[in-house]
């Protein structure tokens, strides 16, 4: 692996401008418009599923129609709220939300599957939905992860976010095909028992949060999609490494199969996080950053950038609800090496920039991943 085999391939990111801002008269929009999801549909038409923030950092999951000019996003159309917080893993005496949606299309399903942030009674979890059209959403659950004793740990008492389902089955563990999820889990339990403070797992080199993937078997899942939320095989992917990402690091994009491996922008966090805080940590910054995935085994880093891709520069970046935040969350391929990925500018309003991928060092050039069939 180089230094950062991105900048030595080229990979540039060019703003696009912003994409979504909030509607002042719609109350559900009144906290600001941010980290979406986005999928082409059969009709191949892009649609973009913002958190969409009302008083009281309560969240629902929108659905939008983007308008392109000249090959390029240049708004939407809103076309109402795809999911509601509704259910006990998503609500609490405060509020509550559904949060930070990813999307993917799953062929071997025939059906695109949804990870979100369930804000419950105990913190935020992840949880999955899946559709046949982008309009109508099934619950299928928050997710539940198997105690692993080599681990040491349950992962089901950490809060955990940032949850990116690999599109395709890949070798798990014991070589067999899984559905792998990349997510990140929280080891700081202060903010439920002060007395907690982080707990680690055993044996953990680094307790600051950071990228793991967990699977399922992919002949269980294709029987029976609920078996998306029960993953098993929980192992560690990305750790901070570099000054950007120095309080944390996390997923960003669904991962994109390229031909030299899984591409993920991800987001590193670097500043002095408060203990005891899950959300609105007021003395940070979030970057945007790559990760190139080895297809054969998911757990390894083939190339990791050094710098970041894009940082919080433009005024609509550094002010807003949070301050100083780019968050990719949504990756749509143009072909000819292209990407546009969408993020949430300082927690209160959607951009987009274009990726623009060479051919990294050691793998072929990158190429158009397909989506649902058109009708």
């Amino acid at each position: 692996m180089t230094a950062d085999a991105f900048e030595a391939a080229g990979w540039t990111a060019r703003r696009l401008g912003v994409v979504m801002e909030p509607d002042p008269g719609d109350p559900r929009e009144a906290g600001g418009v941010c980290n979406p999801g986005c999928a082409r549909g059969p009709d191949g038409e892009l649609y973009l599923f913002p958190r969409l923030v009302a008083r009281g950092n309560y969240s629902r999951v929108g659905l939008a129609r983007v308008r392109f000019q000249d090959g390029l996003p240049a708004g939407v159309e809103r076309l109402g709220v795809a999911l509601e917080p509704e259910t006990q893993w998503e609500l609490h005496r405060g509020g509550g939300g559904v949060e930070d949606p990813r999307i993917t299309w799953v062929p071997t399903l025939g059906r695109y599957v949804m990870t979100y942030t369930g804000w419950g009674p105990l913190g935020p979890r992840i949880a999955l939905a899946s559709s046949a059209d982008l309009e109508h959403w099934e619950r299928l659950g928050p997710v539940g992860f198997a105690f692993d004793p080599a681990l040491r740990a349950d992962l089901n008492l950490y809060p955990n976010k940032d949850a990116l389902l690999f599109p395709e089955p890949v070798p798990g563990p014991d070589g067999e095909p899984a559905f792998a999820l990349l997510h990140r889990p929280m080891w700081d339990l202060s903010w439920a028992n002060p007395a907690e403070g982080e707990t680690p797992p055993p044996g953990l080199p680094d307790p600051r949060p950071g990228i793991w993937v967990s699977f399922a078997p992919a002949k269980e899942v294709l029987a029976d999609p609920l078996h998306l939320t029960r993953l098993r095989d929980h192992r560690l992917v990305a750790l901070p490494e570099r000054p950007w990402e120095a309080a944390k690091v996390g997923g960003g994009t669904p991962p994109l199969r390229l031909d030299g491996g899984w591409l993920v922008i991800h987001h590193g966090v670097a500043g002095q996080l408060t203990p005891g805080r899950v959300e609105h940590q007021p003395a940070v910054r979030y970057t945007a950053g790559a990760l190139l995935l080895d297809p054969e085994d998911v757990t390894r880093v083939l190339a990791r950038s050094s710098e970041p891709l894009l940082e919080p520069e433009e005024p609509g970046e550094r002010e807003g609800v949070v301050a100083n935040v780019v968050f990719p969350t949504a990756i749509d391929p143009r072909g000819d090496g292209q990407a546009d990925v969408y993020y949430g500018m300082a927690d209160a309003r959607i951009g987009a920039f274009r990726l623009s991928m060479g051919r990294v060092p050691g793998s072929p050039r990158p190429g158009r991943v397909g989506g649902p069939p058109r009708r």
